[in-house]
């Protein structure tokens, strides 16, 4: 048999090995990245660079972290929709991630484009005040707000952001008026809050908390469904106003395709590592709550929080272009 002939019956069944040989190997078998959508030192980037060295510690293999911001999350989320579907680029994603589809179009579908993983935290709001304002409860701002239409003015961290959509499912369902002043980050607006430029916000726990201990803003109710535990006296906002309750949250998606077994994988490691008590009270010192789950539960919640701002943005008449 001359060599040519040997060579054409050989590298077929050669290629025809290798992809056999790939779906054996054991996962993982080398580095893997996280994406995030958002710039380094945001409570995304921190939960992601938690979970990425608990996962290196679990699986043997080291994840990193790469951020890459811009478009409200959408420039990170399309580079891992693209991805290969291997298991070695996930993506954490923000609650900005449920309401983007009714502010952006986005070349994929937001729950079936891609594969879940696991819900990771959950972080709720404060609803404070300036001091100047004369209202010290959720329903005396209600009436405040009914009775000088326009007057009032809430500050937000951004147009489009989850605190705007947010404040505006608050007026929906209160049946108020009150002017958006839209801000570039948090920190400004919560500066110009402080300062009384604007009067009311919803600002995360960890940033708002201790100026409302320094007797410089006053809390009036906590944004999630029940009273948070590490603040019982202060009122679930939907204690007031029926329906009403939103939080900010972190989940970790796999680009489309990525195999069940890899998801299965990675959902079972990251649900363990957050039950760890060490994470638990790394994220607690960043306002979050752990709230891990199954795949499906993961989905179900998507499913719910896009359309819950579907409608906020529908009711609102938010505009993308006018929120720019």
């Amino acid at each position: 048999m001359t060599r040519a002939i040997r060579l054409t019956l050989v590298l077929p069944a050669l290629l025809c090995a290798a992809p056999v040989a790939m779906a054996q190997e054991r996962y993982p078998a080398r580095a893997a990245r996280l994406i995030v959508p958002f710039a380094p030192g945001g409570g995304a980037d921190i939960s992601a660079r938690v979970i990425a060295a608990k996962l290196t510690e679990r699986l043997g293999q080291q994840f990193i972290v790469e951020n890459r911001p811009g478009a409200g999350g959408n420039v990170g989320t399309e580079i891992a929709y693209r991805a290969a579907p291997d298991g070695y680029t996930l993506l954490l994603v923000s609650s900005s991630y449920g309401a983007n589809p009714s502010l952006y179009k986005l070349p994929f579908d937001p729950v079936s484009g891609f594969e879940p993983v696991t819900l990771v935290s959950q972080q709720p709001f404060l609803l404070v005040v300036h001091p100047s304002v004369p209202a010290r409860s959720v329903k005396e701002l209600v009436a405040l707000a009914k009775a000088r239409p326009g007057a009032l003015n809430y500050a937000s961290s951004g147009a489009g952001g989850i605190v705007h959509l947010g404040t505006e499912y608050f007026k929906s369902l209160a049946g108020v008026d009150i002017v958006h002043i839209p801000y570039k980050g948090g920190n400004t607006a919560h500066n110009d809050l402080v300062a009384g430029n604007v009067q009311l916000y919803f600002g995360t726990i960890l940033s708002t908390l201790p100026v409302v201990k320094s007797g410089k803003l006053r809390v009036l109710g906590v944004s999630s469904e029940k009273r948070n535990p590490a603040l019982p006296d202060v009122p679930a906002v939907g204690e007031t106003i029926k329906g009403f309750a939103f939080s900010g949250w972190y989940a970790v998606l796999a680009p489309p395709r990525t195999p069940r077994e890899i998801t299965a994988l990675l959902n079972r490691e990251t649900v363990a590592l957050l039950q760890s008590p060490e994470v638990k009270d790394r994220l607690a010192a960043e306002g979050s709550t752990v709230a891990a789950t199954s795949q499906e539960q993961l989905v179900e919640h998507l499913k719910r929080d896009i359309a819950k701002w579907a409608r906020v943005v529908k009711t609102a008449g938010i505009k993308l272009d006018a929120a720019l």
